[in-house]
This record gives structure tokens, sequence and C-alpha cells, in this order.
């Protein structure tokens, strides 16, 4: 049987949205194992000076719950 958990995460990026979803994964992936799906929720920029300055995603990670057992 496959659970999985699904938590929400808000990351940022001065280069792209792509960017800022792997910063998502990449900073998720240090403390949660076996990332299975990112879904992206929101998307956003902010705007300095009629230019692009940062874009911000707000992204559902899901992962599976492994559970060791002592038999």
């Amino acid at each position: 049987m496959s659970v999985l958990k699904v938590i929400e995460i808000l990351g940022n990026s001065t280069v792209s949205f792509e960017d800022a979803v792997q910063n998502i994964i990449t900073e998720a992936s240090k403390t949660v194992r076996e990332i299975k799906s990112v879904y992206i929720k929101d998307m956003q920029v902010t705007v300095d000076k009629n230019k692009i300055s940062q874009y911000r995603v707000n992204a559902k990670v899901s992962f599976a719950i492994s559970e060791e057992m002592d038999n």
C-alpha cells in the first residue's frame, strides 16, 4: 500500500518560474525523502521599475511516507 503526504511550500527565484520550482525541490529534498510530485498552486511575480524582479511559486509537494516496522 502506498501513502503520500502533501506539504505546501513557497519558493522564489530571480531567474524564472522553473528555477523557483527547482529551488523548492532542492530545499525540500534536504529534509523530505521520496518526493513524488510538485503541484503548482499559484504563481506570481514582483516588479521593480517595470521589470520582473522575482518569480514566486506556491506549490504542493507530495512525498511517500515510509514506515519501518520491527518484525
